[in-house]
């Protein structure tokens, strides 16, 4: 079986994008909401017109992880949006990651994680912020593990389901502190 790529979507992976967001958020927590809720929130946030304008606002990015040809998972990174005082659009923010339960825990999360943590520091330093389930017990340790700080929590809507939602964020001097030391170390080989 061939190796999974990651590769940045474009307009033409709108269907595909919407697809995927949409069966992947089911997969995990579909069984947590009535069906009327579930709905409701699927139609809103995997809209394929919604996928569009976030595929074709350039502060935005989506990636999809592929497999023989076939979406695996996928991620969404922009401007942060999350409701923290110390947070602005000037942050960045992970806004989506997900795979098909098949495929977690290969890699490929921290892979496509890595790719999107990039493309938020390309212009330089900037704090990076991503919204968590109070219950996801997994992602917080994988983003404890990459310098995340829980900073606050907020009701995330899945219909009129509310669910506790833990802000992480990671500060740009942290960023710029990883920056710097990458820098000496392409300067100064040992």
């Amino acid at each position: 079986m061939p190796e999974p790529i990651i590769r940045r979507a474009g307009p033409a992976d709108a269907a595909t994008l919407s697809a995927i967001g949409a069966e992947t958020f089911v997969e995990t927590f579909g069984h947590l909401y009535p069906p009327r809720d579930l709905e409701r929130f699927l139609v809103e946030a995997y809209d394929l017109e919604r996928t569009r304008k976030d595929l074709a606002d350039p502060a935005k990015a989506s990636w999809l992880v592929e497999a023989d040809g076939q979406a695996i998972g996928y991620g969404l990174a922009g401007p942060c949006g999350l409701p923290h005082p110390q947070a602005t659009p000037a942050c960045g923010e992970i806004k989506r990651i997900y795979f098909r339960k098949a495929w977690q825990g290969a890699g490929l999360g921290a892979a496509l994680f890595a790719e999107m943590v990039g493309w938020l520091q390309a212009a330089g330093p900037r704090a990076v912020w991503i919204g968590v389930w109070s219950e996801n017990h997994g992602a917080q340790r994988f983003y404890a593990r990459h310098g995340y700080e829980t900073v606050g929590e907020y009701g995330f809507e899945v219909g009129d389901t509310v669910d506790r939602e833990y802000i992480l964020r990671r500060s740009w001097e942290s960023y710029a502190a990883d920056a710097a030391k990458t820098a000496v170390g392409e300067h100064n080989p040992a």
